[in-house]
């Protein structure tokens, strides 16, 4: 079974942590990097070898989400990594702006722990099964 390379940006811990608490409760192999911001994200991606999936929070400080796709999006070398939204924001403006961009799939952050596993246990399933991601 291939370990899926995951970038999670979030700015909130709490967050991450639960994200890593599912990846690791997964039967999916997961190596996951961690950035709190899209500058830093960006960082990360220079840095480091490619991550083959990213979870991408919108409401972060210094650079937001739809202002890290865009730059992520307009790179020749990035531009192909699968990116999944987690977000709180339920906004109309936002899903189809991200959709614009060229995203792979919006999850609004349940509220209950369950619903969030289950979500990011289906993504893992799907992401670790494709083809692209290889």
């Amino acid at each position: 079974m291939k370990k899926l390379n995951i970038l999670f940006i979030d700015d909130d811990e709490v967050e991450r942590m639960k994200f890593s608490r599912v990846c690791k409760q997964s039967e999916h192999p997961t190596e996951v990097t961690e950035a709190t911001n899209g500058e830093d994200a960006l960082e990360k991606l220079k840095s480091s070898s490619l991550s083959q999936l990213i979870f991408l929070d919108l409401n972060m400080p210094k650079m937001n989400g739809i202002e890290f796709l865009e730059i992520l999006k307009s790179d020749e070398r990035l531009k192909y990594i699968p990116i999944i939204i987690l977000s709180s924001s339920d906004n109309m403006q936002d899903l189809k702006r991200c959709y614009e961009l060229g995203i792979a799939g919006y999850i609004l952050k349940p509220i209950r722990y369950e619903d969030y596993s289950k979500n990011i246990s289906t993504m893992l399933d799907y992401w670790t099964s494709s083809e692209l991601v290889s």
